[in-house]
């Protein structure tokens, strides 16, 4: 085991390139996890348009590399594994990635959340290419064609709503009769011309893969049996999303949903010196935007922590 360093980064999204280029800027000469899966849920989108500085847009891919070479050039000193154990119980913290340990004075979380998906074929290889878990990030490429959601919460209905802004016409299919969304939520999407409804069925199978985008959805009623094809020009996936705490679950305070708990303005956890920052926190704005807000405020507060230390 090396010396202690004093600000260990789990996760290479928005947030956790934010934390590092902040902390390594303050000198605390930070050693980040990115993960094999390094870049976080950009990696997966296309053309992204709404993060600030970019007038014509910027590829997620192309975004996370940017950042990633930012945060290389202030000093980050970057592993490409994925952290498999934490111990929070000691001081200073443990951190283990595979064979190796490490010892760490501050820790930052952001190991951001992974969408669900159907898991059906067709929508990993059309993923980016019509198929969307992120009706803000996408929707307006959609302008003028018919779309489908699939889910029956609240975010199902929202980004339903929200679609209806530039599509034809939304569908919504939920395996159930009856929808989870909250009353009002319900009551809004019924009352919206634009939104049609598939009840008892699921989606066997994304359309499109030979011409490289969706094309179509074959939907399955899960009474009857009866299998039809739904001409599409995007499916949106949204029955919920699962935030990447495993390794640390039974250690630090997480909310029903599993998310971190982090005290109200602040990026703190139930645990003093351990951060968290981007989606593995936040299951309402889920922006990348909004991560690297996060990823700075992270860096900050484990700055302060130090310094209270006397550490830094």
């Amino acid at each position: 085991m090396t010396t202690p360093r004093k600000i260990v980064i789990i996760g290479s999204g928005p947030a956790g390139y934010t934390a590092a280029i902040y902390a390594a800027r303050a000198n605390l000469a930070p050693l980040m996890f990115t993960g094999v899966q390094y870049g976080g849920q950009l990696m997966l989108t296309t053309l992204v348009e709404n993060y600030p500085g970019f007038v014509d847009g910027i590829q997620g891919p192309e975004l996370m590399e940017t950042m990633q070479k930012q945060a290389a050039h202030f000093g980050t000193e970057m592993i490409n594994d994925d952290v498999t154990a934490v111990d929070f119980t000691r001081r200073p913290f443990v951190v283990t990635a595979g064979a190796q340990t490490y010892e760490a004075q501050t820790v930052v979380i952001a190991t951001g959340a992974s969408s669900k998906l159907l898991g059906v074929p067709g929508e990993s290889k059309l993923m980016g290419r019509g198929v969307s878990t992120c009706a803000t990030c996408d929707g307006f490429f959609f302008k003028g064609q018919e779309l489908a959601v699939v889910g029956g919460g609240d975010s199902a209905l929202e980004e339903a709503m929200f679609l209806t802004k530039f599509a034809t016409k939304v569908t919504v299919i939920h395996r159930r009769d009856t929808l989870r969304a909250s009353k009002i939520m319900q009551d809004r999407a019924r009352k919206n011309e634009k939104i049609a409804w598939i009840w008892d069925s699921t989606i066997d199978e994304v359309l499109g893969t030979t011409q490289g985008k969706v094309s179509g959805a074959r939907v399955r009623n899960l009474k009857t049996g009866a299998v039809t094809e739904l001409p599409l020009g995007g499916l949106f996936v949204a029955i919920g999303h699962t935030p990447n705490t495993q390794i640390v679950a039974g250690q630090m305070e997480l909310d029903a949903g599993g998310y971190i708990v982090t005290a109200s303005g602040s990026t703190r956890t139930s645990v003093a010196g351990v951060f968290a920052a981007g989606d593995v926190a936040d299951h309402i704005y889920r922006q990348a935007v909004t991560a690297a807000g996060t990823g700075c405020m992270a860096a900050i507060d484990a700055e302060r922590y130090l310094e209270a230390q006397g550490s830094h």
